[in-house]
């Protein structure tokens, strides 16, 4: 039997880049995914269906509590409940490094709003669901940049270093219901939405090879084993916790 067989999971942002990996590799492990993207998720559904698996998907902003309470709906509706939720969603590849007094109010704001409410407002709206059954994995992406302190970024740093605050306050509420929050904290990952900016490839890659224990790039694959890690039964005593995969560059 596959290792999430008869789970469902929402991936937030899982239509591309990153998340879309998340999202695929839910699937192979036995979850019916809900893609749940500010983009159009159809391709990769119709990927998963291919594969063998089970998945949709559903326009949603994490920022608008009403399109994420939509989402919810919509999940509960295709799928009929709701057991592993990975807060995915989050604006990085489309942010301009700059020196932190040069970043616009407006544009600081903005990342707060997707980086953090985006996680929230999904963890609101799921939890009630994990709670009627007494179990649930609430999977948040960070980043290893908080670790490290990584410069030229800051409002992305600041949102990350929250995401990993958050999780070990919500995991204290939640975990009286039996359910996991965990963080999942990639380093500098190579993936199709990244590799597009090649602002964030000239000034991170090779730094980021330097910094590592493991002198090497970074892809998506390397994160989906801790994913499903964190996703499945394998976890069920580990709460509050960020897991760093990053190659070893947060030790140094």
């Amino acid at each position: 039997m596959s290792r999430l067989q008869g789970k469902v999971a929402i991936v937030t942002g899982g239509a591309k880049g990153i998340g879309r990996h998340y999202s695929l590799a839910l699937a192979a492990s036995g979850a019916r995914v809900m893609i749940a993207d500010i983009a159009d998720g159809k391709d990769v559904v119709a990927e998963i269906g291919k594969a063998g698996g089970q998945a949709a998907s559903v326009v949603c902003d994490v920022a608008d509590e009403a399109s994420v309470k939509a989402m919810v709906a919509e999940t509960l509706k295709q799928f009929g409940g709701i057991d592993i939720l990975v807060n995915n969603a989050a604006l990085y590849a489309t942010l301009k490094p700059r020196p932190f007094d040069e970043w616009d109010t407006d544009l600081w704001d903005n990342v707060m709003a997707v980086n953090i409410k985006g996680t929230y407002l999904p963890c609101r709206h799921v939890a009630p669901h994990m709670i009627a059954k007494k179990a649930g994995k609430i999977i948040n992406i960070a980043s290893g940049a908080p670790y490290k302190g990584i410069p030229r970024m800051l409002p992305y740093v600041t949102s990350k270093g929250a995401i990993i605050a958050f999780t070990r306050a919500l995991s204290r509420e939640l975990g009286v219901h039996n359910i996991n929050v965990n963080t999942l904290s990639p380093g500098f990952t190579l993936s199709d939405t990244g590799l597009a900016n090649t602002v964030h490839v000239e000034e991170e890659s090779e730094k980021a090879r330097a910094g590592r224990a493991l002198k090497r790039d970074a892809y998506p694959e390397d994160l989906t084993g801790a994913l499903l890690f964190l996703a499945s039964d394998d976890s069920n005593f580990v709460s509050g916790q960020s897991l760093v995969v990053d190659g070893g560059s947060a030790n140094n």
